[in-house]
């Protein structure tokens, strides 16, 4: 008989994370003295990530290495994604539940026109309820999230509580070969990223997986969603055995380009319960993997 566990209520525990402002963003080399890129972050869907909070290091680490950050406060249109060379979108949720589409179907027209024109898309996804919120965007680029919470009981962290620090190195094979991994020199190319729980992703045909998935990695998925007293309890089923999923990828998309990520803390510095998580955690190349996106979006690599 299937087992199956509760969350109550949604999010309760990322209330603890804020962003670590100690941790340095500086740029001995940037990689844009002038013609700087306009990079456009994502804050009028909810976002649970957004340039000024948890983002905050990931928008001065780009600040460093000479984009332009602006942050977006309006519905997506033609006109506010002609503002910027790469749009990026962390953790947007729904309006009235957090699991709810967070974008209206004209928005995401607006989008898929925007990368198919020659703009570049940098979509981040976390766990449950987040990738739910940005699955009708994703699908546009032929991207199917897994909705979920993932874990692998091999490829972890030594010490990871819950099996959910999850490492991809090239040693262990999960850290695909890409422009994004390899970078422009030696000093860029990536050995080893860990993300924090996240969600699967399905990579549609063409694509290039980043963040490949083991076949010990499991994700725990919604089986049902009710209210009771005001408060919203969602339902798990057991974690089911991933094939072939991944957690990042990169995809040519008409003239433009984008990268989907089903793990958001990886790319930023934070504080959760007093432990850093993120690109500030020593002994991982995450830093250098948000640099190496950004480079593959704005055409550098």
């Amino acid at each position: 008989m299937k087992r199956l566990w509760f969350i109550v209520p949604v999010l309760a525990a990322c209330n603890a994370q804020e962003a670590d402002l100690t941790y340095d963003t500086s740029v001995a080399h940037p990689a844009y003295t002038s013609a700087s890129p306009r990079v456009l972050i994502d804050e009028a869907h909810r976002n649970f990530h957004t340039a000024t909070g948890r983002y905050a290091p990931f928008a001065r680490l780009l600040e460093h290495d000479g984009y332009t950050i602006k942050r977006n406060g309006e519905l997506l249109t033609a006109d506010v994604l002609a503002s910027c060379d790469v749009f990026v979108v962390s953790n947007a949720k729904g309006e009235k539940e957090k699991y709810l589409p967070a974008f209206t179907e004209d928005e995401c027209g607006a989008v898929e026109k925007w990368v198919r024109e020659g703009g570049s898309l940098l979509l981040i996804a976390d766990h449950y309820p987040m990738g739910s919120a940005a699955e009708s965007l994703a699908r546009r680029f032929g991207v199917e999230m897994g909705k979920g919470y993932v874990s692998d009981s091999v490829h972890c962290e030594p010490g990871s509580k819950w099996k959910d620090d999850l490492v991809f190195s090239r040693e262990n094979g999960l850290l695909k070969t890409h422009a994004i991994t390899e970078g422009r020199n030696a000093a860029e190319r990536i050995g080893r990223i860990v993300t924090f729980t996240g969600q699967s992703l399905k990579a549609p045909p063409g694509s290039a997986v980043l963040l490949e998935l083991s076949p010990y990695a499991a994700e725990a998925v919604p089986d049902s969603i009710w209210k009771d007293g005001g408060k919203t309890y969602t339902r798990f089923t057991d974690p089911m055995p991933l094939h072939g999923r991944c957690q990042g990828l990169a995809l040519s998309f008409g003239k433009g380009r984008v990268v989907v990520m089903g793990e958001a803390a990886a790319l930023t510095a934070q504080i959760s319960d007093g432990e850093k998580v993120g690109m500030n955690v020593p002994g991982n190349d995450n830093r250098q993997l948000v640099l190496n996106i950004l480079h593959w979006l704005s055409g550098l690599i």
